[in-house]
């Protein structure tokens, strides 16, 4: 079994490699969303980040704003706001602009903040991050919900009688969506508020296990706090590469795979191929794995199957964005998954076929008549003309 129609998306954070010009590495993503919108994806989320040097966009929230300038119907979400490092207040008014700006296409995604460096550089604990997105959260929700003002004191930030000047653009507000990755607070914030789900650790081990439990949680305390949660609202989110065939997929991640995988090793700790030091060792042990897909359009398939048949079901794929291969060989993954992957998932294949094949079947009813039409168009011409000459004569 799976989905009638299942959405398709990026989650770009972005990864960049260390040595290139980060200017021109933003106006490349930007070039990236123009590409995905040409092809009919559906939506992509930016993350925010501010240290380690690989992950270069501070604030999703401007990124989205340049890319809604750029395209025309992908939705745009930041992918994710975390929540410690702002004020709610003025985090709310600026995705409400944002929604305004982009006449409802923007997206709301948060979550705890995921690299430790940044909450060191702001005196934040690490250990206090999950509790501060839930109470940022909590007042960001009644903000964008409520008609009356809002006053809440926490041990980081104050509301006194705040309230929203500009109401959304998207009723009751733009969609919002909570970040997970094995621990099960994001879907308990979820759950809590009735929200979206961003599974960003969806391919890794500890994720890909908790997917289901993820989900129960979700719906556990949407039940419990009088919410409703959608599985068209989850969001999955894993990496690949795609290539005609798997040898030109392998070529082409050496590229980029190497620094990719240092980046994950040394700055977020995940050793996810392993022990291997080797581009081809490195692609064996990903499929392997499950983490990845660098392969075919088959692999690419088989994956996102795998990932329905485990979560019992889900709403958007979202291609994890990296540097794995060059600028030409990333275009054209992403046009390969829209051609030949996307269209397997979205119920718009059967009709084409069962088309073709009826008109096969009958073709010799059909071609008959054809010819016979023809073949009167031709007598009734020639028995016009003489007519036509019968009465000269």
């Amino acid at each position: 079994m799976g989905p009638d129609r299942l959405n398709f998306g990026v989650f770009l954070a972005p990864f960049h490699r260390l040595g290139e010009n980060p200017t021109w590495s933003l106006h490349r993503d930007l070039e990236l969303l123009e590409h995905l919108d040409r092809l009919c994806y559906d939506e992509a989320w930016i993350g925010e980040h501010h240290s380690a040097g690989y992950e270069i966009i501070a604030s999703p929230e401007v990124f989205v704003a340049a890319a809604a300038e750029r395209t025309r119907h992908l939705r745009l979400g930041t992918g994710v706001s975390s929540l410690p490092y702002h004020h709610p207040l003025m985090l709310a008014d600026r995705m409400v602009l944002l929604d305004h700006l982009t006449r409802g296409r923007a997206m709301f995604g948060v979550g705890p903040g995921a690299l430790p460096s940044d909450a060191f550089m702001m005196g934040i604990d690490p250990l206090r991050q999950r509790e501060m997105m839930d109470e940022a959260l909590d007042a960001i929700v009644e903000l964008l919900t409520s008609d009356e003002p809002v006053t809440r004191e926490t041990s980081w930030f104050t509301l006194r009688d705040a309230r929203l000047q500009l109401r959304p653009y998207s009723r009751p507000h733009m969609e919002l969506a909570v970040a997970a990755q094995v621990s099960p607070a994001g879907p308990r914030a979820a759950g809590r508020h009735g929200l979206g789900l961003l599974s960003l650790g969806a391919t890794t081990l500890g994720g890909f296990d908790a997917l289901g439990h993820h989900w129960q949680i979700c719906e556990e305390l949407a039940a419990e706090h009088g919410r409703h949660v959608s599985r068209g609202s989850w969001r999955l989110v894993g990496p690949m590469h795609i290539a005609p065939t798997m040898d030109q997929a392998r070529k082409d991640v050496e590229f980029g795979l190497k620094a990719w995988v240092d980046y994950f090793l040394h700055v977020a700790a995940l050793p996810l191929v392993g022990n291997a030091v080797e581009v081809g060792d490195m692609v064996d042990a990903m499929n392997a794995n499950g983490y990845g897909v660098i392969g075919t359009p088959e692999d690419a398939a088989r994956q996102i199957q795998r990932l329905w048949d485990q979560s019992g079901g889900y709403g958007t794929y979202l291609f994890m964005a990296h540097d794995w291969a060059d600028r030409e060989a990333t275009l054209r993954s992403f046009e390969l998954v829209a051609r030949q992957v996307m269209p397997r998932f979205q119920g718009t294949l059967g009709r084409l076929a069962a088309s073709h094949a009826w008109a096969a079947e009958n073709r010799p009813t059909f071609i008959g008549r054809a010819v016979e039409a023809i073949g009167k168009a031709i007598q009734d011409h020639h028995a016009e003309r003489a007519g036509k000459q019968k009465e000269a004569s």
